[in-house]
């Protein structure tokens, strides 16, 4: 039902539902922020809660909203904002599977350091069609046919969004099919797996049910935008709560809980060994292509084809001193210590 004539919803919105999603976040952010602080972690784990100050200043603008259906600036700052904190988790999730795959870098499929600017580059031309489409559907002067247009492009940036998850979701389990095959991560726990292997299992068990978290917020804003308008899904409001409330605020509790940086070394140069047990300070994984190269062929498909040698640091072991056992030159502190790079 809705609540005035001129509301810019289609139903009576809650008053109470925003209330208690605000308070919710709010909670969840201050504790990661805690989580920063303690790990030390703000170059990993930072958008945590950025993504969560995006979901209280949205349900704000939302409880506001409710209580002025017919202002249309409120009513287009919640939306945006709320439309803008989902993908911020996706990106913690890019950020996270990175410093992973430097963690195991003999097994990496992609240059770990690729895997944020490869992923959010896609994201980043994404959110300009995105930009195009709504530009186009919101601007009052706009003849049918650029609307039509530009609900087009909206519809084509949120398939392409998914896509692009379910491209990462993919890279995810490739690497994760490796670890099986190397030994690292077996198929099923066991009481005689060690701690590395724990740790490995759980950090790729957290990325797989945040990525799912996130893949069914994509396809709800999937299904409404090719509804439209007047479908169900934009004519109640319980979809947004469950979707973009609930889902989104269950990955978020989900990560203070079983936090990332439980299981993953402060510092992207510390690597696993092949025997699976020992860490070791290495000198990073360091692409010396030029930069624009990297983006362009980030799994480096050229250089399987001109057969270039490469210098493989993880085969070279014996060079590089076990974590906690001896110091590390780096300027900025020793041992396990030592500040993230």
């Amino acid at each position: 039902m809705v609540c005035c004539d001129s509301s810019l919803y289609p139903f009576s919105p809650s008053k109470v539902a925003p209330i208690i999603l605000l308070v919710a976040f709010l909670a969840s952010t201050v504790h990661h922020v805690y989580l920063n602080i303690r790990y030390k972690s703000w170059r990993i784990t930072a958008t945590l809660p950025w993504g969560g100050l995006l979901f209280i200043a949205g349900f704000a603008m939302r409880e506001v909203s409710a209580f002025k259906p017919n202002n249309l600036p409120i009513f287009i700052a919640s939306t945006c904002l709320l439309l803008l904190a989902p993908p911020v988790y996706a990106v913690t999730n890019y950020i996270v599977l990175g410093r992973v795959l430097y963690y195991v870098p003999y097994l990496s499929p992609i240059h770990p350091g690729r895997v944020i600017s490869t992923f959010l580059g896609l994201d980043a031309v994404i959110g300009a069609i995105t930009g195009n489409g709504g530009a186009r559907v919101a601007n009052p002067d706009a003849t049918p046919s650029e609307i039509r247009d530009g609900r087009a492009l909206i519809r084509a940036s949120i398939i392409l969004q998914l896509v692009s998850f379910f491209l990462f979701v993919a890279l995810e389990g490739l690497f994760h099919r490796r670890c099986i095959r190397h030994g690292l991560v077996d198929i099923k726990p066991t009481p005689e797996a060690n701690k590395q292997s724990k740790k490995l299992r759980s950090i790729l068990n957290l990325m797989y049910i945040s990525s799912a978290i996130i893949s069914c917020r994509h396809v709800f804003r999937v299904v409404e935008v090719f509804q439209g308008p007047e479908g169900y899904l934009a004519r109640h409001e319980w979809p947004l709560y469950v979707f973009d409330g609930a889902f989104m605020f269950a990955n978020m509790l989900m990560m203070n809980i079983w936090n990332p940086m439980r299981y993953l070394p402060n510092d992207n140069r510390i690597y696993l060994s092949k025997d699976g047990v020992t860490e070791r300070w290495g000198p990073g994984w360091v692409d010396k292509r030029p930069f624009i190269l990297t983006l362009a062929d980030p799994f480096d498909v050229a250089g399987l084809f001109m057969k270039k040698d490469k210098y493989k640091f993880w085969d070279h072991e014996a060079e590089h001193p076990v974590v906690g056992q001896e110091v590390v030159e780096t300027g900025k502190g020793t041992g396990g210590e030592t500040a993230a790079v």
